[in-house]
């Protein structure tokens, strides 16, 4: 037996040193089949984009309109977030079902209806009926947009493809700030339904885009379609070689023997998700439960930190700050929206340059003395009687700075990692699972932040995020290996090993032996 997985290890050994190589020096950028394809996927993530940068102008106006009280603004800011896990919840075994294609369709459907729903809500139960549906529907995306960019993209260019759905989600959050400049000069009856009743044209044209797109060659490969998959991966793979490795590597992690070629081969009952939550959640595996922790962790902090508050709340953390015409409040949220776009779009291409821990920890290094800077600001001109200028400045400049620190790592990290660390067996639930923690987490501090800073001072709710962020880079430094280059069969094997930063000082010794294949792991791309 010890016999047959040196063997194995040899061969793979010998796949890795033709990728690396003979094909690297040829290769002249990225796979743009990849990339295309993973555009298309990711665009769903403008819906939760879009609803997250328009509500937190809408909710002016609605307030207005229908007369509801702070609590009631709370609860419907933060409940599509609940309602996302309907959604998050579902995403797994249905991806897993119908494909990770049709699911993103079927997300796009639903939050067209919950779109159309809220802009014509004619009173509050009305509206949160309407949410409750989008909410469903983003559930869904958040999680399948994901994990489609992960499995499609080849590992040398992993990071950069799944840091898409962040791209996107910023670009729905710009796009919602400029819907709410642009409809706020209608009549206040009119402007909020206009600004999320205008969400539901993108969902249309995403779900007929995305027919045009490959299924998942790994979930091909679950289905027994290896003649299908292998087309796949010979498109999106950079190189021939690439192709086959990742074939065999996704063959036998679905459990299907490597001496089976034919196009349609059976597989497995175990690949079609049965007793996928008992191994993950009930009796998993050493290395299963550290990759659980660390994406339930990663997903949590991104929340925690208070993202939501700043981008849902951003118009009244401006008129705390002194800023009382709505114009230029609304205006600010658009550099707000700006700001964070611009940085997630630098992220996307360090990625795979820098790797995930150093984007992580420089990120969330940032967030942490943005937040307590905003919270010093904040708490000046809480208690003072004039306006400070000095003060104004420095709490819109950390506002700015926060959010450019969040879009350049825990922003596009927290999916690009949750969604490859994951085994295949596991990745549509596990994925479904972080997704779940992620909008639990962001629904309870959007609908307690109003509550929070009346309680401790709207500079003290700050300060109190800024430690959350604190707790959160131990957590990342002390608990996450680097996944850059690894390929998605191989993350199993490094959470195996408790010893991350020994093991990656080991692959690069100087004794002259190539380390590319260590313990069995394969890193593509990469020279001893």
């Amino acid at each position: 037996m010890a016999t047959g997985k040196e063997k194995s290890s040899v061969v793979h050994g010998e796949a890795q040193k033709v990728v690396t190589e003979f094909d690297a020096p040829k290769k002249k950028g990225r796979n743009k089949y990849a990339i295309a394809c993973t555009i298309l996927a990711s665009m769903t993530s403008i819906l939760l984009g879009y609803d997250i940068g328009v509500m937190s102008g809408a909710a002016i106006y609605i307030k207005k309109d229908l007369k509801i009280s702070d609590v009631e603004v709370e609860i419907l800011v933060g409940i599509l977030n609940v309602y996302c896990l309907f959604g998050s919840a579902a995403a797994g075994r249905t991806s897993d079902w119908i494909g990770r294609r049709y699911t993103i369709v079927l997300a796009s459907v639903i939050f067209f209806l919950g779109a159309l729903l809220m802009g014509f809500a004619t009173n509050y139960v009305f509206l949160m009926v309407g949410r409750f549906v989008a909410g469903i529907g983003v559930g869904y995306a958040l999680m399948i947009a994901p994990v489609y960019a992960a499995e499609v993209s080849p590992a040398s260019s992993r990071g950069f493809i799944t840091s898409f759905p962040e791209v996107f989600i910023n670009a729905g959050i710009l796009f919602g700030y400029i819907s709410n400049y642009a409809f706020s000069k209608l009549p206040t009856n009119l402007g909020w339904r206009f600004m999320l009743g205008i969400g539901a044209i993108p969902s249309v044209f995403l779900a007929l885009v995305v027919i045009a797109m490959p299924e998942s060659p790994r979930w091909l490969v679950m289905q027994g379609q290896l003649g299908l998959a292998k087309r796949v991966l010979d498109k999106t793979s950079d190189s021939k070689e690439e192709s086959q490795l990742r074939l065999a590597d996704i063959k036998a992690a679905a459990g299907i023997p490597e001496e089976c070629t034919d196009d349609v081969v059976a597989v497995p009952k175990r690949s079609h998700g049965e007793g996928v939550w008992r191994e993950l959640l009930i009796f998993p595996t050493p290395s299963v439960r550290r990759i659980l922790i660390a994406a339930v962790g990663i997903h949590f902090f991104q929340q925690a930190s208070g993202i939501d508050a700043v981008v849902l709340y951003s118009p009244r953390i401006f008129e705390k700050a002194g800023i009382k015409d709505d114009d230029h409040i609304l205006l600010a949220t658009v550099a707000v929206g700006f700001v964070k776009t611009c940085f997630i779009l630098v992220a996307t291409f360090l990625l795979d340059r820098v790797g995930r821990r150093p984007l992580l920890l420089t990120s969330v290094a940032g967030m942490i003395f943005s937040l307590a800077a905003l919270g010093m600001g904040l708490t000046v001109i809480d208690h003072s009687d004039t306006k400070l200028i000095w003060a104004v400045a420095l709490s819109l400049c950390t506002v700015l700075s926060y959010v450019a620190f969040f879009s350049i790592g825990m922003g596009p990290i927290t999916w690009v990692y949750s969604s490859e660390i994951f085994p295949l067996r596991l990745r549509a639930q596990g994925c479904s699972i972080g997704v779940g923690v992620n909008r639990v987490t962001s629904g309870v501090l959007s609908m307690t932040f109003i509550s929070l800073y009346k309680a401790i001072t709207i500079g003290g709710a700050f300060f109190l995020y800024s430690g959350v962020a604190l707790v959160g880079w131990i957590f990342f430094y002390t608990w996450l290996p680097e996944t850059q280059g690894r390929t998605l069969e191989d993350m199993e094997i490094l959470f195996t090993n408790s010893s991350w930063n020994k093991k990656k000082s080991s692959t690069n010794d100087t004794s002259g032996n190539s380390n590319d294949h260590i313990n069995g792991q394969i890193q593509l791309g990469t020279n001893g």
